[in-house]
């Protein structure tokens, strides 16, 4: 039975201190369980760093949780940038040893070899969900997301 993963990063500010989070939700006719979700914070980051470092994480517990066995995953995003990225753009900067179109080094480069290496292996299938706009799991990766932020934020 496939599992749904949703996932969500964001800072505040940008750069600035950010957070990332995911949940791994279980849907059957019985309904949803919840069976793993993690969550985490770094300074100095960007968006697009946390929204990255956020799939990866929940791709690396998938592998753990999935244990050989031929499960299937699909990664809800609320962002175009990894969702396009991983599906899209990727097989143009690869080809391009890591360059844009416009010959600029791919940004956050390291997480997205990481992705890659990481999608090659468990296929999940990706999916783009609008951010803030009442999606159950979506909602709860952000308010876990603006939880890390808080937490890391300088005390005024």
């Amino acid at each position: 039975m496939p599992l749904d993963i949703y996932t969500d990063g964001g800072c505040s500010g940008n750069p600035g201190p950010g957070g990332w989070a995911w949940v791994m939700v279980q849907k059957t006719f019985q309904g949803d369980t919840i069976l793993a979700e993690a969550a985490g914070s770094e300074q100095g980051t960007t968006n697009n760093r946390m929204e990255l470092l956020a799939v990866i994480s929940s791709l690396k517990a998938f592998r753990v949780m999935r244990g050989g066995v031929s499960r299937r995953a699909t990664v809800h995003t609320d962002s175009q940038y990894v969702q396009k990225g991983i599906t899209e753009w990727i097989l143009a900067w690869k080809r391009n040893s890591w360059r844009t179109s416009s010959k600029q080094p791919v940004k956050n480069q390291d997480l997205w070899m990481e992705l890659d290496a990481l999608a090659q292996e468990l296929s999940p299938e990706w999916e783009w969900v609008k951010g803030h706009a009442g999606n159950r799991y979506n909602e709860y990766c952000d308010r876990l997301t603006r939880e890390e932020v808080k937490k890391i934020l300088p005390k005024s």
